[in-house]
């Protein structure tokens, strides 16, 4: 098998002939929450919310695309030529599969959780209420429709499935199901070989291509591909089916006569890089010479010379939007579905410290109407691009682009920018003076909600819910040690926020599904170790500890009372630990105070602890529990406890204590939706010191391996900048003193008010079993008891960008 990588030599050679090109994309550059940047190529349309799949019709006049956000789903009728939309109609539940008959008269779309693949006729460029072919007429039934495909002279559509994992053929003619065919594993989409003989399955969750037989009714073989195998291409005359895999950034090639992949192109920016790419898009240029794959995380396009199979070459990459899903070929025009738009944004408005609840018309989880509500699960609109195929020149540009774009490299994973004697080593495993890591991870909130009212921080105080009076630990962190007021959460709510948290990645599943669930539109919670195909390739930060030696335990991520959610963490659990929010946190506090003497008695303590409270989450205005205040209180109580406790023991001068929230969809933020708090405290932070600098979720996890030796897990925290600027070589020894709560942490919500009523709807159990934007306007009302004040401000970091032009 053979790995083809870019050499980098021609793309810089290109990129300084023809600067100024390169000044035009640079001059309109966007910069992301997490440190990337976007520079799109080409001109650009709006779409809904999380587009993932493109279709285009036999005669290439009418382009279709399904948006499957958390917020309105919808599919989108578009002419390619004139570049506008057609038709924008609202689907109650969709997910990915998307397919045109061949005489362009209809459109198929996969319909989610209602276990349906709807047909809609298309008149006058519109399209008409659909014909239903039904899975299951059972809605209560876990199936849930993905990828298909139609043989129209058979009358036969193949649909493969994602929550049973099975491959249903309907007779189109009579609407019945013919076949059930359970499958090894959750399953993307499938494919028609050309003599339609043959159905190809990607195996999402398996590392697998399926090849099932028509003729036999059955799975004849089963082909080895990369790491969440998702979208498939098979070339015109039949001869090749391209797979594209999300965790390995790369594309197999298999040759159909030989049932086997003969070769494995590379799609990622750099040779041998960890997970991070994302690929999980394919298109061919009309001559069949070229393959365009897209690249979620990396938001560009590779393209390779693929004239001569099992012989690709690398020829250069280009600029898309954030996160793009899709690409397709238009005549010499290359659509893409870039899934998060263009732009990160505040959020002044919502989740809603201060909306207008009159303004929004929604049930339990599903936005139905209007944008006043600035939820960050349906924030960030998709784009479709359209770019001419770029000449060898303006390739050579577009790929100087997507470098520049690009903070990670090979040569940061082991080396890390920093200074001389830091205690953050600039060299993976580089020795540092902390030995001892204390990583806790807290719920949902902003940074304006509970820091806003620190002097010399960026906040916007309307905006402000827990300040002071609640958290007079968190503020005392802040102004005693570090105050960080431009830290970023990587993921959007905790489904894949404590992925990230610990993992320094989503996989394409969690970042693909989660929005279905939290829009209530079915589907389950599978971050966190609960769904293996959702877990990152490599593991999380306890597995890389495991491959180097570090000793690790943990205090309820990833694991329940006594059962931890994946295997790295079997023994490796605190006993009786509940994270749950009917605990408080200052309880699991002194769970982990007896556990930690313990440990330190035995000479038994790991380096690596992460720690879970939680409650800051808070349960609303739920009659009979904590008022949000008496939880946010508890939580900061706890915090000030953990940090007194850890810096009057023994080993205090050798450790660090590192606090972040899992995301920050819980609440509204004047300079981004995923701005966030995070608090540093030890002997080596600096004191009574303000870092404005740029960090993420990641440059956590990059700071922790750095002090414990680990290399990065994936190209985030690969790229991430650590915290060395918030460290210092001359420690401080003195110890910290906890604040004594302001609250009294026995206050019940007790009125039965409309915010009360609608609390004691909301499912607690998990962290994120309701809609935010729905509980945080009760928890805003109710507290607040007030309407909001208007407010306007600022995008992120963004120029509007004018449409690029073709120079060939």
């Amino acid at each position: 098998m053979k790995r083809i990588s870019l050499s980098l030599l021609l793309i810089l050679n290109v990129a300084l002939n023809y600067a100024q090109s390169l000044e035009n994309l640079n001059a309109n550059r966007v910069l992301l929450p997490n440190g990337w940047s976007l520079t799109p190529a080409g001109e650009s349309l709006p779409l809904g919310d999380l587009p993932l799949n493109i279709a285009v019709s036999n005669n290439q006049k009418l382009l279709a695309v399904t948006n499957n956000g958390q917020s309105r789903q919808s599919l989108q009728l578009i002419d390619p030529k004139k570049f506008i939309v057609l038709d924008d109609i609202t689907i109650a539940k969709s997910w990915y599969g998307l397919k045109f008959s061949k005489n362009g008269k209809y459109l198929f779309a996969a319909a989610g959780n209602d276990n349906q693949i709807l047909r809609y006729a298309i008149s006058n460029n519109k399209l008409v209420t659909p014909d239903t072919l039904y899975l299951s007429r059972n809605k209560k039934e876990n199936i849930s429709p993905a990828g298909f495909d139609i043989d129209e002279a058979a009358g036969k559509l193949f649909v493969v499935t994602k929550e049973n994992n099975s491959l249903y053929i309907l007779n189109m003619k009579t609407k019945k199901v013919e076949t059930i065919l359970p499958l090894e594993s959750e399953a993307y989409t499938c494919l028609l070989s050309a003599d339609k003989q043959s159905l190809y399955i990607s195996l999402w969750g398996a590392k697998k291509l399926a090849a099932y037989s028509i003729p036999q009714k059955k799975i004849i073989t089963t082909i080895n591909v990369g790491d969440h195998p998702n979208e498939l291409l098979l070339s015109k005359n039949g001869k090749i089916v391209y797979v594209a895999n999300a965790n390995d950034n790369s594309v197999s090639v298999i040759d159909v006569a030989q049932q086997k992949v003969i070769e494995t192109l590379n799609a990622a920016l750099y040779p041998d890089a960890p997970s991070g790419s994302t690929t999980n898009g394919l298109a061919l240029s009309k001559n069949q010479k070229t393959l365009y794959i897209a690249n979620a995380d990396n938001n560009c396009l590779a393209v390779f010379n693929v004239r001569e199979p099992g012989n690709s070459l690398s020829k250069g990459f280009i600029p898309t939007g954030w996160y793009p899903t899709n690409v397709k070929l238009v005549g010499k025009d290359i659509l893409v579905s870039n899934g998060k738009g263009f732009k990160s944004l505040p959020n002044p408005h919502g989740p809603n410290p201060l909306a207008n609840k009159q303004t929004v018309t929604r049930h339990q989880g599903d936005l139905q109407k209007k944008e006043e509500v600035q939820y960050i699960g349906g924030l960030f609109k998709g784009t479709l691009s359209k770019i001419k195929q770029p000449s060898r020149k303006q390739l050579g540009i577009y790929s100087a682009a997507v470098h520049n774009n690009t903070p990670y490299t090979k040569e940061r994973e082991m080396n890390a920018l920093g200074e001389p004697g830091n205690p953050i080593p600039m060299k993976v495993s580089a020795p540092s003076p902390i030995k001892y890591v204390f990583y806790i991870i807290k719920e949902n909130r902003t940074f304006d909600q509970v820091l806003s009212d620190v002097p010399g921080a960026n906040g916007d105080t309307t905006l402000l819910l827990f300040g002071e009076k609640y958290t007079p630990n968190q503020h005392a962190l802040v102004k005693q040690f570090v105050l960080m007021d431009n830290f970023y959460c990587d993921a959007e709510v905790s489904a894949d926020g404590h992925d990230w948290s610990l993992g320094a990645y989503a996989t394409d599943y969690l970042e693909k599904t989660w929005p279905t669930s939290y829009g209530g539109r079915g589907g389950s919670y599978d971050g966190e170790g609960f769904r293996p195909i959702a877990n990152n390739k490599g593991g999380f930060i306890w597995d890389n500890c495991k491959r180097n030696n570090i000793s690790y335990r943990t205090y309820g991520e990833f694991a329940g009372v006594n059962k931890p959610n994946i295997a790295i963490l079997k023994n490796h659990i605190c006993p009786n630990y509940d994270w749950s929010l009917k605990v408080r946190d200052t309880t699991k506090f002194r769970l982990w105070q007896k556990d930690f003497d313990s440990l330190l008695v035995n000479n038994a303590l790991t380096q690596l602890n992460t720690i879970r409270f939680g409650n800051d989450h808070t349960e609303g205005m739920s009659v009979g529990r904590p008022t949000p205040y008496a939880h946010v209180a508890d939580n900061d109580l706890a915090v000030g406890l953990f940090v007194e406790h850890l810096s009057k023991s023994p080993i205090w001068n050798e450790s660090v204590v590192l606090i972040v929230e899992d995301d920050a969809q819980n609440g509204a933020d004047h300079v981004d939706a995923h701005r966030s708090t995070a608090y540093l405290a030890g002997p080596f932070v600096k004191r009574g010191f303000i870092d404005h600098t740029m960090y993420s979720t990641s440059s956590i996890l990059r700071t922790i391996e750095l002090i414990l030796g680990l290399p990065p897990m994936t190209q985030y925290d690969a790229a991430a900048p650590s915290l060395w600027r918030s460290f210092t070589s001359t420690p401080n020894f003195s110890t910290y003193s906890h604040i004594p709560s302001n609250v009294n942490l026995n206050d019940k919500n007790t009125a039965l008010s409309a915010a009360a009523k609608q609390s004691a709807l909301f499912d607690f159990s998990k962290e994120d079993n309701i809609a935010d934007h729905l509980f945080n306007e009760v928890l805003w009302q109710g507290l607040k008891g007030k309407s909001a004040p208007s407010a306007t401000h600022a995008a992120f970091i963004h120029v509007d960008r004018k449409k690029e032009k073709d120079e060939d």
